[in-house]
């Protein structure tokens, strides 16, 4: 394949990996603060489980965004339900979290027992189509991430608050169309691990955007060398960019405790 070729396909993919790390580093933020770090796993199951009913009922010949709005309609009561149960449990949340995917992931596996695409749609749902992805595709999704984040720069409160779910659960909707439930994962959490020991401020939003970014660009790059699955690739490429940025993070925080010691 030409250069000029493969410049055409990975760059969509990449806008992509970069307009879900828009939304998703610093949401992530606010997922390790509230200690719910398996909510973004949850939420995207959910989500999938309402593209799976809108391919069974056929929402497809209603339209390009009958299947976006049932999974987002499907992600929005999944963060409701989540939203509600915060105010009244503690310990167990991140266990409810935890029984809200493992059940969402079973009914899928049930709506699409008798599917003969059954096993390629579950494929495509957590692993995603991120080298398929469109210019189209790219404007549309990228107007609902700017909305989050213009809201949540005009109004940085409104992440801490209750109104965390439901902007969460359109982020993520958006993002499993793009990239799937693996990568929308991956790119939640793996930076903003990377940088946690940071400062919070721009300088550590910034380091999260850069791990990401890096990990993006490298993983695409090898998916398409070596005809590996993009985003299983990039999946371990965050998380080998973030054990590197973190281990080089933990070394310098280490050298600036010691010499405020000394």
């Amino acid at each position: 394949m030409e250069f000029a070729d493969l410049t055409l396909i990975l760059l969509p993919a990449l806008c992509a990996g970069v307009l879900v790390l828009a939304t998703h580093v610093p949401l992530g933020y606010q997922v390790l603060k509230r200690g719910i770090i398996f909510i973004d796993l949850a939420i995207a199951q959910v989500a999938a489980l309402g593209v799976v009913f809108a391919q069974l009922m056929h929402f497809e010949h209603y339209g390009a965004w009958a299947t976006y709005l049932a999974s987002a309609g499907f992600a929005l009561v999944g963060a409701g339900l989540l939203a509600w149960l915060e105010t009244r449990l503690k310990q167990e949340l991140e266990a409810v979290i935890g029984c809200v995917y493992v059940v969402s992931a079973a009914l899928a596996l049930l709506l699409l027992s008798h599917d003969p695409h059954g096993a390629e749609l579950i494929k495509q749902t957590l692993s995603g189509s991120i080298l398929w992805v469109s210019w189209q595709d790219l404007w549309v999704h990228g107007l609902i991430y700017l909305s989050i984040l213009l809201l949540t720069y005009l109004r940085p409160k409104l992440i801490e608050s209750g109104w965390f779910y439901p902007l969460f659960a359109i982020a993520i909707t958006s993002s499993v169309s793009l990239v799937g439930v693996y990568l929308v994962f991956a790119s939640l959490v793996m930076p903003t691990l990377a940088t946690w020991l940071l400062a919070p401020g721009p300088m550590r939003l910034l380091c999260g955007y850069g791990v990401g970014v890096v990990a993006y660009v490298i993983g695409l790059g090898l998916s398409a060398m070596l005809d590996w699955p993009s985003g299983a690739t990039v999946v371990c490429s965050l998380a080998c960019t973030g054990l590197i940025f973190r281990m080089i993070s933990n070394i310098l925080h280490q050298k600036k405790t010691a010499v405020v010691v000394d």
